[in-house]
Formats: C-alpha cells, structure tokens, sequence
C-alpha cells in the first residue's frame, strides 16, 4: 500500500524533495571533490564551514536585516575566507608531512569551529527565514515552492560557473594540471600554493551557501548541524568517485533521491540508514564510484600511515610496576571523586588500547571505533536482561560477540586502502548506531536499554567506588599486558610490516587481510568489554551513549600517547579525560580543547608523548 502511494499520491513531491536536497548534498560534494582532486585529502571541517556559512546568513538577516542577495554575498564571502583561512593556517605547514596527517587536522579544525559556533551563538537552534514568498506552483498532485526553485537556481548557475572556470580561464586550467599531478604542475611553474588556496575559497563558499539554503529550506540551523552535513558530502562524493566533480553533482543527486523515496517508503528514521548503506554499497562494489572510469587506479596505500620517524621512550618494567602498584593502592585514600575521574578515564582508555592497536599497529585509521563501544554494551545488556546472564558471563561474552560481529563488518572495508578505510569505518559506526535505534524489537529503539543490573561478582554487588576503580584498571592492565604480549611476537611484527608497506608484505605472502581481521579481532574484544562495563555502571544506554564524538576523542589520545604504544595509550587516556576535570567551570570548552590538542600534537608532536611503536 506504502508502494502504490509512491507511485500515484505525492510521488512529485517526494521526487522534488529528493532532487532539491539532492542539490545541496551536490554542492557540498563537490566542494570535498574539487579539495581532493587537487591536496588529495577528505576535508572533514567542511560542514563546519557549511555551519558557519548558515549562522552567517541568519546574523545578517537578523542583525543586519540584508535581502537576500546581499545575504547570499555575505556567506560567500565570509566562508571563502573561512576556507583561506583553513589552509593557510590549519593545514599548509602540513605540506610534506605523511598523508594522514592533513586529514586528522581537517577532524581538529572542525572541533574547534562547531564549539566556537555553539560557544558564541548558543547551542539552541535558531530559525532561519527563507526571504522568499511562500508561494507554491501547482503541478498534478504535487507543487513547486520559490525556495525550491531558488536551491535549484543556486546548483545550476554554480554547476555552470564551476564548469566555465575550470574550462575557460588560466588559474582553472592550473586547477585541472594541479589535480592531475601536482609535482609536474609545479615543475611547469603552476603556482600550486595559489591553486590550493583558490581551490579552498571555491569550495567552501559552496559549503557556506549550502548550509544558508538548507537552513531556509527546514526554517532551522543549529551547531551540531555540520558533522552528518560532512557525511552526507562524503557519501555524494564517493557515489561519484573521489575527486570527480561532475560524477559528485551526479551523486549528490542520486543520494537525495535515495533518502526521499527511502522516507516514503520506510520514514524518516530511516533516512540515515539508506545513506551509509549506500555508501558501504558503493565502497564495496565500486570503490571508484559509479561515474569514474573503470581504468582508474585505486588510491595509492597510505604507507606508514601516521607514524612519525622518533625513538619511543622505553619505560623501565619497574617503573611500570610501580606505576600499576600506586594505582592499585590510590583507594585508600580518602579522594572518591578523583577515583571517579580515574574509573572513567581507564574505561576510555580500554577504547584507546583498541584504537592503537587497529590504528597505530596495522595502519587501519578507524573513526567509527565507537560503534564496538555500543556493541559491547547493548550486548552484555540484553544478555544480562533477556537471557538472565550474571556479570561474571555476560561481559566477556559482550566481548566475544562484539569482536566477531565488529570484524565482519568491517571486513569488507579491509581489502580498501587509504582514505577509503576511514570513511568506510566511519560509514559502519553510523550504521550500528542507526540499526539499534531503528531495531525497536531488540534495542528498544530511542527508548534505550533501562535496569541493566550493576556489576556483580559471586553475589557480590560491584557499587562502591573503590570496587568499581579496581574492577576497571584490573580490566585495564590484564588487557593492556596481552596487547604488549602480541606485539613483541611474530604477530606483531607482521602487523607493523603490513602498516609500513603493505604491498612488500604481501609480496613476501603474508595474508594481509586476515591479519588486519586479527587486528580489529582483538581490539573489538577489549572495546566491548569496555562498553559492557560501562552500561552496567550507568544501568541504562541508549543510541546515543557511544557517539562518533567519542571515536574522536580516543583518537586524539591515542595520537598523544603515541600511536601504537600501549603505555601511550593509557597514558594519552588519563591526561584527557583526567585533567578537563581539574577545570569543571570550563566545562563547555572541553570539545574546544580537544580540537586544539588534536591540532597542536599533529603539527609539533605527531609521534606522541611516548612516542610511535
């Protein structure tokens, strides 16, 4: 019945709706197309240039009460100096550096101005008018609003704008030779640096724009909007294959379409889903996207990832021990809070000791590592609600399931390289969270999880802070000891073989795959166990407990440890999670802090505190 309403009720409307949200997700992807055909990297701060761009537009109109030509050349203008600003500042030093390096800088810049713009302009959402008369053509059964016809407007003039620049003026065509290859395009005596910035500016005014449309369009901006606005730009541009911009019109279309026909059929809980399912779809089956040409190479392997040339600092095994013993007696003393503090810390640091091992080990940058967290914790949740599982069972089991189901999803994403396995893990963790927010028969959906019983052993029940800081870093230190174990074997030097080269590696007949499967295996476990933990002190989670905010921050102190040691890691935990609590006044800058931490250790430290293993 969903079906024949489709086809003879509203299917204009849903059609018009898809093809009108389709253009912005084109403009955003082409935006992300035109900065990796030319620097070869994912801008990650573009939707929240796309934020900025919209909270322009709402300040002029309600400060400045501009019309709306004059709106529209205010968020030009300021998100193309935005963009100037991102690369000149943020990530022209980095020139040089090992490839992953800019992209994680685009995550830190994009922390610090989605907290900037929550911090100046509130996180509360703000409405945004459209300007335009509420007017709305007739057309069989559907209409056609002003606003639709001025987004369309919009994509088409910069669809051709962007065509005639790069086809028809000099600094276009040294744009085109840039993206075709850099290093004869600057032997030629193109002035790369100029193009990258003019790339930069073009790119982001698109994403500004986008971001006032949108926001007329739904009557509503607010801070938190940038981050599914950059995965929506990525999905587009992939569809059309990296760095293709007439193939990321075609996807940012495509993707629209999907999602409005999607809501009819499914609703809008769902929209997100059809989305990162698509671009799973596509990462598997054509990692050139469905507008690239079959010949084309796929992208060269990240070889070394980001691991910086240094000497890591070898801890002496007693002054470990000594560190371990003093911590194992810090309960008896009179300082619950700092316990709590530390519990929470060690809990982050088991997500951390997974991320290390996937990231720093192997080379595999994951940003949905979150995802295990949830996994882990709804599964010991259900076990312990529905099957009547005690603690001592559950967890571990938690753990087990969280490493079989994590590395088959991620499997399919192993056989990728470079940029690939980071949007593709990004993709899987947003597809978890959408999943149990969708599978109300088993997650409860937005209801979450509630009564998870707390931890218990032998009866016992687990509820003081003392017993609760020493189940954790019990937890902490006997994963943290088998981690240490396997990386001083053969298995850990394959899987450092494998992240420094993985081409020699594989020529030399190591099964690269199953190893990184191995990897994500291992690392799964101890994130599961973490969220298993976690939801049986909380006694109840939701969708929203492990967000990709959190995949971030484990990365941010698996890099200020040191990528790959183990020590680090803990380590890079208890600083960042530890210290913020020393200055609760200031808790609203903390997201702010961590952007700049991020940004600061990839520019002056990037092999960490300790150093990379």
């Amino acid at each position: 019945m969903m079906i024949n309403q489709l086809a003879f009720g509203p299917w204009l409307d849903y059609t018009v709706n898809g093809l009108i949200i389709g253009n912005i997700y084109a403009l955003l992807a082409v935006g992300l197309a035109l900065i990796f055909g030319v620097a070869n990297l994912i801008n990650f701060a573009h939707g929240s240039v796309y934020t900025v761009g919209a909270y322009l537009g709402w300040a002029s109109i309600t400060y400045l009460h501009t019309p709306l030509p004059v709106t529209l050349v205010i968020v030009i203008t300021g998100s193309a100096l935005l963009g100037v600003a991102i690369e000149r500042v943020g990530l022209r030093a980095l020139h040089g550096s090992s490839r992953i390096a800019p992209l994680l800088a685009t995550i830190g810049i994009s922390l610090v101005l989605d907290q900037l713009v929550q911090l100046f302009c509130s996180p509360d959402p703000r409405a945004l008018a459209s300007q335009l008369p509420d007017l709305r053509i007739q057309i069989g059964r559907g209409t056609i609003g002003t606003l639709d016809l001025l987004i369309a407007g919009v994509g088409l003039v910069s669809a051709t704008g962007l065509y005639g620049f790069l086809r028809y003026t000099k600094l276009g065509w040294a744009v085109r030779a840039t993206a075709q290859d850099q290093d004869a395009a600057r032997q030629m005596g193109v002035d790369t640096d100029r193009v990258n910035v003019t790339v930069f500016a073009i790119a982001s005014a698109l994403g500004g724009v986008s971001g006032l449309l949108v926001g007329m369009y739904y009557n509503s901006i607010d801070p938190n909007m940038s981050f599914d606005a950059t995965l929506k730009g990525v999905v587009a541009m992939m569809i059309g294959g990296l760095g293709n911009v007439p193939g990321a019109l075609g996807g940012g279309l495509l993707l629209g379409l999907t999602e409005s026909y999607g809501i009819a059929l499914f609703g809008s809980s769902y929209r997100n889903l059809f989305a990162f399912a698509l671009l799973i779809l596509i990462l598997v089956a054509a990692p050139n996207g469905l507008f690239g040409r079959r010949r084309d190479l796929p992208p060269e392997p990240m070889t070394g990832t980001f691991i910086a040339r240094s000497r890591p600092l070898r801890l002496p095994r007693a002054l470990v021990a000594g560190v371990v013993l003093a911590a194992a007696l810090l309960p008896l003393l009179p300082a619950p809070y700092l316990l709590q503090t530390l519990t929470t810390a060690l809990l982050s640091a088991l997500l951390a000791l997974s991320l290390t091992l996937v990231a720093g080990t192997v080379g595999q940058i994951s940003l949905g590592h979150a995802a295990l967290l949830a996994i882990g914790g709804y599964a010991s949740g259900l076990l312990a609600l529905d099957c009547g599982l005690p603690f001592v069972w559950s967890v571990p089991l938690a753990g087990v399931i969280t490493a079989l189901l994590g590395t088959l999803l991620v499997f399919p994403a192993l056989r990728m390289q470079g940029h690939y396995v980071s949007i593709a893990t990004l993709g899987i963790g947003e597809i978890v969270t959408l999943v149990i927010l969708n599978w109300t028969g088993l997650t409860q959906g937005a209801m979450g999880l509630t009564g998870i019983p707390a931890p218990a052993i032998g009866g016992i029940e687990l509820t003081s802070v003392r017993s609760v800081y020493w189940l954790v870093l019990v937890l902490v230190v006997a994963i943290a000891l088998l981690q240490t174990r396997l990386l001083s074997g053969h298995l850990g030097r394959t899987w450092r073989a494998i992240r420094e080269d993985e081409v020699a590696a594989r020529s030399y007949g190591v099964a690269a795959n199953r190893y990184k499967a191995l990897a994500f295996g291992f690392g799964a476990f101890g994130a599961g166990v973490g969220g298993a933990i976690t939801a049986h002190l909380y006694s109840y989670i939701d969708y929203r407990t492990f967000d990709t905010t959190l995949s971030i921050l484990a990365l941010t102190m698996v890099i200020l440890g040191g990528l790959g040691n183990v020590a680090g890691a803990v380590l890079g935990s208890v600083l960042l999670v530890s210290l913020p609590e020393l200055f609760r006044a200031a808790a609203e800058y903390r997201m702010l802090a961590y952007g700049l931490v991020l940004l600061v250790l990839i520019r002056y430290r990037p092999q960490g505190l300790l150093g990379t293993v």
